[in-house]
């Protein structure tokens, strides 16, 4: 993220032991992989969350792509997203040869909207994969039962949403797999990673070897067999146990940074939310049925013109703010796997105007004031 301007849209900070931590397994010769910090990892999340197995990976991407191999997903299937994500979201099954259906959103939690998942459904549907925008659940109870009575896989996109529940239980625990992502703008971080939550533990053996290059490394190291060898397509998604490390003082402090998250977003909220109304203005809806992460905080406006006008209004006086994803479905890619103008319409508007105002783990009070006084100052 640009860091030229005063108050950057994100902004990386040490929350805990990180570097002694690093320099930890630095002195005791661990740098590769599913080592200490790595296990370290992976036991926190299964005992915090109560999941059969978690894995840490290079990134939510491959997380993502492993779920795809996991449910053997093959050219001509079809996987239901919501358009209104990031591109690894489809993309790691359209690498698998699938067909992505495109769902619109809901236009109060901008989640996929569940009311229109049984219309996308068809014989040849072999997954949906709900994203917890913002880290705001999904309408998980209906999208699993509608899931259930065709058969179909659900696959929790949890980028954005660890430590936030829906209806007092932990995201990315409902579906059949889930994904965590621990990119530098997200609340719990290490700059690049991921991790794979296995809720369905007879994918759990498999998951380990297709992690592990495809071979039964894991397998070898349990002393369950004398020697690894290639046994199933797979490939590199091994996190460093150097970016582990950093990881774990992270999720040491979780409590921590989830309270300065909140703080952060409260914050803003209270300050927009009454404001914003008569000018046309929306702020974030978290249902009452669900407890937010806080990854981030953001404004519809009116209007694309007046969207892009308050980013440069808010950029003159050292603020970065930003927008969000452009819809899968009109993407080259996306029309031509039958995305076509006007098929996600809500998507499509909240795209044009929606913008992103910073929102950090640091971002103090003073620096908030800042950006509140320069958004009320433009004239929408």
């Amino acid at each position: 993220m640009d860091q030229n301007y005063p108050i950057p849209f994100n902004r990386s900070s040490l929350q805990g032991r990180e570097l002694e931590h690093i320099s930890r397994t630095l002195n005791i010769g661990q740098i590769a992989g599913d080592q200490t910090y790595s296990k370290k990892c992976q036991e926190f999340l299964e005992q915090m969350l109560g999941v059969p197995k978690a894995m840490v990976t290079t990134s939510c991407t491959h997380a993502l792509e492993m779920c795809a191999l996991l449910l053997d997903i093959q050219a001509g299937d079809e996987v239901i997203v919501p358009s209104f994500t990031f591109v690894s979201t489809a993309n790691a099954f359209a690498l698998r040869g699938a067909r992505i259906v495109f769902a619109d959103i809901r236009p109060d939690t901008l989640n996929l909207d569940e009311r229109q998942l049984e219309s996308l459904i068809s014989s040849r549907t072999k997954a949906v994969v709900p994203v917890h925008y913002g880290g705001v659940g999904c309408e998980l109870d209906a999208i699993g039962k509608i899931a259930a009575q065709h058969g179909v896989a659900v696959v929790e996109d949890n980028a954005h949403g660890l430590f936030g529940k829906y209806r007092g239980r932990w995201l990315g625990t409902f579906g059949r797999l889930a994904t965590q992502s621990f990119h530098e703008t997200k609340n719990i971080t290490c700059g690049e990673g991921g991790a794979l939550l296995i809720n369905d533990a007879r994918l759990i053996e498999r998951a380990e070897i297709i992690r592990e290059k495809g071979t039964d490394r894991s397998r070898y190291f349990r002393g369950q067999v004398d020697k690894y060898s290639w046994v199933d397509i797979g490939s590199s998604y091994v996190m460093s146990d150097v970016l582990a490390a950093f990881l774990y003082a992270q999720l040491e402090v979780w409590q921590k940074i989830q309270a300065q998250r909140q703080r952060v977003w409260k914050y803003y909220d209270r300050h927009l939310r009454d404001w914003s109304p008569e000018r046309g203005i929306g702020c974030p809806v978290v249902p009452a049925d669900c407890e937010q992460s806080c990854h981030m905080y953001y404004l519809i406006m009116p209007s694309l013109e007046k969207r892009q006008a308050l980013i440069a209004f808010l950029k003159s006086r050292g603020i970065l703010a930003v927008f969000h994803y452009v819809p899968l479905h009109l993407s080259p890619i996306g029309r031509r796997m039958g995305g076509k103008s006007g098929s996600c319409p809500v998507s499509e508007q909240k795209s044009e105007r929606l913008v992103r105002l910073p929102f950090y783990n640091s971002l103090s009070e003073a620096e908030q004031d800042q950006v509140i006084a320069a958004v009320k100052q433009f004239q929408p």
